[in-house]
């Protein structure tokens, strides 16, 4: 076992907490115990620098084909295949979805037909990064137009093939190379050009099967560390529910001042349930009143100090606000069910619906509850052609509102546990970037020979 596992393993063993302190030490530890290879050359290429003696550089062209194989125009259009586009492949390598789909009804750019062993290269929004090698596919698979399609040669072994073409020498060129803004392409007959470090071929076997192992390490402790994301998100929203509906737990109620011990009632709401009897229910209207936003006129746009409010947030800045803060806007369409909460005065877009009438409740709260309500704003939103929410479809929702005092406490109470929830979710992340960031360096050195994993791998 490599000083890298071990590392690895011992983080997992001590639990979430030793994760972030432990990953700086994983990138020390990690490289330092690995040896270099004896002696190196130049390798002639000056963003790969020296390599192994004994290794050689070929260009891609020479150690593969590009493109091999395509569906024809004439397909049979009854014929099913799997599809796979861009956003299905992620940062790590991984396919993490296909589309079953007839000829007739894929996009046109569905073409491009793949087989075990090859690699797929994103060549259009090449920034995303995504290639993943082709294992054991599903029959009849089939790729964008935007990947090219890899099959390596009788000198490239297929699994080395797969960690060198997603090193970050090569990668970080093809995507410095890129043209266009939004949608940023390499031709592929110029990636074709791009040299690989090749070692002997039972070199490629090794170095592959010793990154299966090691990544295979990171990946487990890097899904740990998801499904505790996943954990505190799922009891954040767990805390919400049950404040905005039942009131604070007894501790924190005794705690500002209120009965921890209040007697409940039946809402009248199915999927309420009971709530406090000194709360009221009442449709969502008479909480909270939501009306449609506005154009921005073109003789209306001035730069300035008030922010523009659209359905994924605050964005550019400008001069003239039809809103008064506080208030809170969701998207009536794509960001449905997520709350902004403004505080100061702004232009609301007509993407969004915003508040003009708080009913004297407190906007934290509010937001809060709507919080717990968007699952039905997105319930109503599909009932449409077009995916989207009005008022209409929200105000006659029923929720349940407690006194203005009771609600300042739920909202200080939530504030505090959102907090808490949002600095350890940080934490969380910011070890999977940095073991993220340890994966990549490890092929980088391995398929470079910056290391020498053969005795690791043996």
């Amino acid at each position: 076992m490599s000083a890298l596992s071990r590392k690895c393993r011992h983080s997992v063993s001590r639990g979430d907490s030793a994760v972030s302190e432990a990953t700086e030490e994983l990138a020390e530890v990690g490289m330092r115990g690995f040896k270099p290879y004896p002696e190196y050359k130049d390798s002639g290429v000056e963003w790969l620098g020296d390599i192994p003696a004994h290794w050689n550089t070929r260009r891609l062209k020479h150690l593969s084909s590009l493109n091999p194989q395509a569906l024809p125009e004439n397909t049979d259009p009854d014929v099913e295949i799997r599809y796979v586009d861009i956003s299905s492949v992620d940062g790590l390598g991984r396919t993490t979805a296909s589309e079953a789909l007839t000829f007739s009804t894929a996009p046109s750019r569905a073409r491009r037909v793949v087989q075990d062993g090859d690699v797929i290269v994103s060549t259009v929004r090449t920034y995303l990064r995504a290639i993943a090698p082709v294992v054991d596919p599903e029959p009849n698979l089939v790729v964008s137009t935007g990947f090219a399609v890899v099959r390596p040669g009788e000198e490239l072994e297929t699994h080395y093939a797969a960690y060198a073409l997603r090193a970050p020498y090569f990668v970080d060129r093809v995507v410095a190379n890129s043209k266009g803004v939004s949608f940023p392409a390499i031709n592929e007959s110029e990636m074709a050009t791009y040299r690989l470090a090749v070692p002997p071929q039972d070199e490629q076997r090794a170095i592959a099967a010793f990154l299966d192992r090691e990544t295979g390490e990171i990946d487990a402790l890097v899904a740990k560390k998801e499904r505790l994301i996943e954990l505190l998100q799922e009891k954040r929203t767990a805390l919400i529910t049950r404040a905005v509906t039942k009131g604070l737990p007894a501790a924190a109620a005794a705690q500002a001042g209120l009965d921890p011990h209040v007697p409940m009632k039946d809402s009248g709401v199915e999927w309420l349930g009971e709530i406090p009897a000194h709360w009221t229910a009442k449709h969502l209207r008479w909480a909270i009143m939501f009306q449609r936003g506005h154009d921005l006129p073109t003789d209306k746009r001035e730069d300035g100090q008030v922010p523009v409010v659209s359905s994924s947030g605050i964005s550019s800045m400008h001069s003239r606000a039809v809103a008064k803060a506080p208030g809170i806007v969701t998207g009536r369409y794509g960001t449905i069910g997520h709350f902004h909460l403004i505080t100061q005065d702004y232009w609301p877009l007509n993407t969004t619906l915003y508040s003009i009438d708080l009913r004297g409740n407190d906007p934290r709260f509010l937001r809060y509850m709507l919080t717990h309500l968007s699952p039905l704003f997105l319930l109503n939103a599909v009932k449409s052609a077009v995916p989207g929410v009005d008022r209409n479809d929200i105000h006659p929702t029923r929720t349940a509102v407690p006194p203005l005092l009771e609600q300042r406490a739920i909202a200080d109470f939530l504030d505090a546990k959102s907090a808490e929830s949002d600095w350890l979710v940080a934490k969380v992340r910011t070890a999977i970037d940095r073991l993220k960031e340890l994966r990549t360096g490890l092929i980088s050195a391995a398929v470079t020979g910056k290391i020498d994993v053969r005795e690791e791998a043996a």
